[in-house]
């Protein structure tokens, strides 16, 4: 049993932040019923550089244990198809800009009173209230908006965005995790609800600390590069072959990575209020002493001690790794037309009621006809007659 085995998601998503969502529902037991344009599909189905048989990398990263139909409901016969598929689902997962589905119908207030069970999760930039509800939501644009570029990239130089879309990523976590809220207020109530998640929100959330420092300070935090605001040392630092990251989190630790490192006591840096305020000192003498041997020996030396610390790695690095084996965080899925096909696991470890990876992405439309049969009925010749419509 998986903990959401007999839910069934209906998945009108595309790129990424809708896809994440549905991909972590679908590992916890969801059946997830993804509806695509046919003819095109998810627009990440093309985006590559590279293709696996055809396939974009990017797609394949993201729409793991998902069924894939084809379906334009913006054709008459289409809505109807869809309104069928409404009727089966607990949950109703959607990220087009608001107001798209109203116009259709099939926004959260035309459904509720005949869907008074379904959960229904709109993911927008903005969300679904607001003077700018009804702008369109793009990772970069609220990595910048939401303030998280202006405290990433170094001191001097311009902001960076993350090397991942994390506003996406992090979007779809939290609409994962209200859905799955939602279904277990369900449960208590009988009822389902909306749940409206916004690009916006979920990246300020991600501010935490440095938003609290902004609320006690009234100063806007500057870029810091890799350094902490608050803790030191805690970055990265360069060894005679590379670099590591060193994270002093407390004063015992400070102490034991000096034992290590041969740094007598400095009156300067016995606590972390003091090493953070002579930063600059404490940088100088740090960055000659790491810089005389190897990060192997440095990461040797200071995880025997305790001291936590740890390579700067690339991907091959990574996932050559013992323990991400060990974690079952890399894992081999097989493809309709690659064959063996290479994911990322997933990072829920629950005892009793495990997620799991069972099926690879779907081809466009892999499970259209088994659908439109199997689930609403329909026969051979009616489903004909749709395709030569293009309306599956």
């Amino acid at each position: 049993m998986t903990p959401l085995d007999g839910i069934t998601v209906l998945d009108l998503t595309r790129v990424l932040s809708g896809p994440y969502c549905t991909m972590m529902l679908g590992d916890m037991g969801a059946r997830v019923i993804k509806v695509e344009q046919p003819g095109k599909g998810d627009d990440t189905r093309g985006w590559g550089p590279p293709f696996l048989e055809g396939e974009s990398a990017y797609f394949l990263s993201i729409n793991r244990n998902k069924e894939s139909i084809t379906l334009d409901f913006k054709q008459p016969e289409g809505r109807r198809v869809l309104a069928r598929l409404i009727e089966q689902a607990d949950v109703l997962v959607e990220n087009f800009r608001p107001g798209t589905l109203k116009k259709l119908g099939f926004d959260y207030a035309s459904l509720a009173a005949s869907h008074p069970r379904l959960v229904y999760c709109s993911i927008s930039g903005f969300g679904q209230t607001g003077p700018r509800q009804k702008e369109a939501g793009y990772d970069a644009v609220m990595q910048a908006e939401g303030g998280l570029m202006s405290i990433t990239g170094g001191a001097d130089g311009p902001p960076f965005r993350l090397g991942v879309a994390i506003a996406d990523i992090l979007t779809g976590m939290f609409a994962a995790q209200g859905i799955t809220a939602a279904l277990l207020a369900r449960e208590r109530t009988g009822r389902g609800q909306e749940v409206d998640i916004a690009m916006l929100d979920s990246v300020i959330a991600l501010l935490t600390y440095q938003a609290g420092i902004y609320f006690a300070t009234d100063a806007v935090p500057p870029r810091l590069g890799n350094r902490h605001p608050t803790i030191a040392p805690y970055e990265t630092f360069r060894a005679s072959d590379g670099d590591f990251v060193l994270a002093v989190g407390n004063d015992d630790q400070w102490r034991r990575f000096c034992q290590v490192a041969g740094i007598a006591d400095d009156d300067r840096f016995t606590t972390n209020r003091q090493r953070v305020t002579n930063y600059a000192a404490l940088k100088a003498l740090l960055d000659e002493r790491l810089a005389g041997a190897t990060r192997g020996h440095w990461i040797a030396g200071l995880t025997k001690a305790g001291v936590p610390c740890g390579s700067v790695r690339n991907l091959q690095e990574l996932f050559a790794d013992p323990q991400v084996a060990a974690r079952f965080m890399m894992a081999e899925l097989q493809h309709a037309s690659i064959g063996a096909l290479k994911q990322t696991g997933t990072p829920l470890k629950l005892s009793d009621t495990p997620p799991g990876l069972r099926t690879a992405p779907p081809v466009l439309g892999a499970h259209t006809e088994s659908i439109l049969t199997r689930d609403l009925g329909f026969t051979p010749d009616v489903v004909a007659a749709l395709r030569a419509q293009g309306v599956v």
